[in-house]
């Protein structure tokens, strides 16, 4: 949750995508440069081979699994060998996507996917080259590149700023210049607000000498609340925040504790890793505290179904899918969601792998009902202590109520004295009783009645 990283993050997400899409044009373009697989040849193999070829074993043809080395280096069911390095004229696959018989081309004709004869000469150099296989970029760890010299370096201000000032070079392009001050503070107003600066705010930033005057803006608008607004909302859509239940007629949901709880995080600027942590597990935490118990209704903006005649275990289970498929996307950016029903086609994850993490979560006490219990007592700061205070004020009122006093007493005396003069209490005297079935009575001394004689089961 760095500020640092959000001061700089329209600077470096524009830098980074210039960089990216003139590094793989400048390589593409440049037969010089070796084939790189993961930027260059995997999109191709994922877009056209990996649905029949890749990790899913249940659906793969011919033996073939191209997505590892070791598999693809292998021979096939039918004994070819698909990639042999270094030699084309040996490798299966080339001649599978080069030749001209429909019913043995690759991809197949029922697929509607036809590799550019860019793409088959980028696949044949790649072989040439020795067919190296590397991970997918998001299972390694990065490793900070050196940065490239330039021309100007007195023009960066950050390290992101040589990359992409290289490049500009490479192309004989010049930088544009600064911005004006005016522009300057409305971009960074709806940057890190997501609101325009007010006029006052501009001509004191306009007017401002302090050679530190941008830096300063940017500190006085990371302490303004609506800072951790504007932020938070992109946290809440992957979160699948909203109001409401989503389901059937999508009654009202109350939960904006939860939306308070991750403004404040980004506000007090929470590390990253005590931000994961809370959101997760947060009530599993030693005595966690209510914040951190709010915290986790991360995993509580699942959709609750109240129709009339559903079945609430099967939302119960369709809820801890959700809560697999949310959290790995979020914190792993990986579509785990796709093994529900078989290995994963594209990733190393089998459907086995997807239930054991389906199992952390298969634990939880909702299961959809209509009140969405378990629910939690959540005062905010403000209500909390209005609560302490009436709790303060009724126990100094029984204190005094319960602390005797003089006058207690002797209002206490005038009270119980008319009690203890009650008249004597007299019997009434039984004038008449009979009974339809004949039954006789006989009053005896104590003024009770004995009855006597017939004895039915009903009588008035």
């Amino acid at each position: 949750m760095s500020r640092q990283l959000v001061r700089r993050s329209v600077r470096v997400a524009a830098a980074c995508c210039l960089l990216c899409v003139a590094t793989v044009e400048s390589r593409a373009a440049d037969p010089q440069q070796p084939v790189n697989f993961n930027r260059e040849v995997r999109s191709i193999l994922s877009k056209n081979c990996f649905a029949c070829h890749g990790p899913d074993d249940e659906h793969r043809k011919a033996g073939l699994r191209l997505d590892l080395r070791d598999t693809a280096l292998k021979p096939t069911d039918n004994g070819a060998i698909a990639i042999v390095p270094g030699k084309i004229d040996e490798s299966e696959l080339v001649e599978r996507i080069t030749t001209t018989d429909e019913s043995a081309r690759m991809p197949p004709k029922s697929t509607g996917r036809e590799l550019s004869q860019t793409e088959v000469d980028l696949l044949k150099r790649w072989i040439a080259e020795g067919a190296a296989y590397t991970e997918h970029w998001s299972f390694v760890k990065p490793i900070r590149p050196v940065t490239p010299a330039v021309k100007r370096p007195g023009w960066s201000k950050t390290a992101v700023d040589d990359f992409v000032l290289a490049q500009l070079e490479r192309r004989g392009l010049q930088p544009s210049p600064e911005a004006d001050r005016y522009a300057l503070i409305r971009r960074l107003s709806l940057d890190l607000r997501g609101l325009p600066p007010t006029p006052r705010e501009v001509d004191a930033f306009v007017q401002d000498t302090d050679a530190n005057a941008y830096e300063n803006l940017v500190n006085q608008f990371l302490s303004d609340p609506a800072f951790g607004e504007r932020w938070a909302r992109m946290w809440l859509d992957l979160a699948r925040y909203a109001d409401s239940k989503g389901l059937g007629s999508d009654p009202l949901r109350t939960i904006w504790r939860y939306r308070d709880w991750v403004i404040d995080a980004f506000n007090s600027n929470m590390p990253f890793d005590q931000f994961t942590t809370e959101q997760i597990a947060g009530d599993l935490l030693p005595e966690a505290t209510l914040e951190q118990k709010i915290a986790t209704a991360f995993h509580r903006n699942t959709m609750t179904n109240t129709e009339g005649g559903t079945d609430d275990e099967e939302f119960r289970v369709a809820a801890v899918k959700d809560r697999v498929d949310t959290t790995t996307q979020v914190w792993m950016g990986l579509t785990l969601g796709c093994a529900k029903c078989h290995n994963h086609k594209y990733d190393p994850l089998s459907q086995a792998e997807y239930y054991q993490f389906f199992a952390i979560f298969n634990q939880t006490a909702d299961n959809d009902q209509p009140d969405e219990s378990p629910v939690l007592p959540a005062p905010t700061a403000e209500i909390s202590a209005k609560q302490r205070d009436i709790d303060v004020h009724i126990a100094e009122s029984k204190q005094k109520l319960d602390t005797p006093t003089p006058q207690l007493a002797s209002e206490q005396e005038q009270w119980e004295a008319p009690l203890r003069s009650v008249p004597e209490w007299k019997p009434l005297e039984l004038v008449d009783v009979r009974s339809e079935s004949g039954t006789t009575f006989r009053t005896l001394d104590d003024g009770s009645i004995l009855s006597t004689g017939t004895a039915p089961p009903n009588d008035n």
